[in-house]
């Protein structure tokens, strides 16, 4: 199975993904990882879908060897929430879509600012340029979070109980 997480940076995708990849045990596919393995490579920025598309398949390789497989990446458009689909449908597996959110701006502002990089090199988005970022709403048949109203361990949870 597929579980393709959304939502804006310090929504606690990479902190739920990795909680799911341990519980589970599921491979974890972090679209920040291979984009800033792409620049430390020398491609320029600004980034383009070349992080994605790696990402769909590592993920499609992982699935066609029967593991679960955490997709962990912003995916502001529904094209790339949809491409996730397809991948799990290329695969012949199922699709869990989850969008996380954090609905009170300054709990979001302050996991923003108290995040540190895990990935040498990369650098973190602001709260100006999370706050401002554009992200189409998800169409029906998403899992939703608010991850304001529950901690990580809750809604690992939740998108586990989703997986029926």
């Amino acid at each position: 199975m597929l579980i393709a997480l959304s939502g804006l940076p310090g929504t606690g995708k990479t902190t739920i993904a990795r909680l799911l990849a341990q519980r589970l045990p599921a491979v974890h596919v972090r679209v920040d990882t291979i984009e800033q393995a792409l620049v430390c490579a020398g491609f320029p920025g600004p980034r383009g879908p070349e992080g994605y598309l790696v990402a769909y398949g590592v993920a499609a390789d992982n699935l066609r060897l029967g593991h679960y497989v955490i997709a962990d990446c912003v995916n502001a458009a529904q094209v790339s929430r949809d491409a996730w689909q397809q991948v799990a449908e290329e695969c012949r597996v199922a699709c869990l879509p989850v969008h996380l959110v954090c609905s009170d701006a300054d709990e979001h502002r302050r996991r923003l600012s108290d995040r540190q990089a895990d990935i040498a090199g990369h650098i973190l988005p602001t709260w100006e340029q999370v706050s401002s970022a554009r992200i189409e709403p998800p169409t029906s048949g998403v899992l939703l979070i608010d991850t304001c109203a529950c901690d990580a361990a809750s809604a690992a949870e939740r998108i586990i109980r989703g997986l029926g």
